[in-house]
């Protein structure tokens, strides 16, 4: 019997983080705001070889994927991520383990037999 792991709708929203994770400057950029905690397009785009443009474009992936949100400062826009988002990953991810853990158990249940 295969179950879904989600509905339709939640799919497709989580397809659309797992895109932007898929990214490698989108993902260098999780990691940043991870290890450093929120920050302005300026400071994400130092010490990269993407211009802060390149960056406003990934980070507005990002924020359709829920996985970031900004909020001004000033003039800056200071971004921050969306830990919730993370954590629906790392679930989906886990669930689709116990699903992959449950097939190979029955393959190997009918091979056995």
């Amino acid at each position: 019997m295969r179950r879904s792991l989600k509905p339709a709708a939640e799919s497709k929203h989580s397809s659309q983080l797992f895109a932007a994770l898929g990214d490698e400057t989108r993902l260098r950029l999780v990691f940043r705001l991870c290890d450093g905690g929120p920050m302005s397009i300026t400071r994400l785009a130092v010490g990269s070889k993407v211009t802060r443009q390149a960056v406003t474009k990934h980070l507005r992936v990002m924020e359709q994927a829920g996985l970031v949100r900004n909020a001004r400062h000033g003039r800056e826009s200071i971004w921050q991520l969306e830990r919730r988002r993370l954590e629906d990953a790392r679930r989906y991810l886990d669930l689709i383990s116990k699903q992959w853990d449950e097939a190979v158990g029955r393959l190997r249940e009918f091979v056995e037999q």
